[in-house]
């Protein structure tokens, strides 16, 4: 299983995913609105990241996941993260 780290950098987040002896990192961001429209259930947008992460981890490989981009085109790649994300 993964580890995922979020942090705060700049005006984006910075998403470090550790598998054993790889580990990937990506530069994230997301609008106030998405975060209220997608992630308010979750107690912070690191949270929301993390189980955003954990969505993605589920479907492909960390090496997959691009390594910049706002968290609005998740769901051109899969339709279900809006839907399954709000749960």
């Amino acid at each position: 299983m993964a580890d995922i780290t979020v942090e705060v950098w700049d005006d984006a987040f910075l998403v470090r995913v550790d598998e054993g002896s790889s580990e990937s990192t990506h530069t994230v961001t997301i609008s106030d609105e998405d975060y209220e429209r997608l992630g308010s259930g979750y107690s912070s947008k690191e949270a929301f990241l993390e189980a955003c992460f954990e969505f993605l981890l589920e479907r492909e490989p960390k090496e997959s996941i691009l390594s910049s981009f706002d968290v609005a085109v998740i769901s051109r790649y899969f339709p279900e993260f809006e839907d399954e994300i709000r749960r």
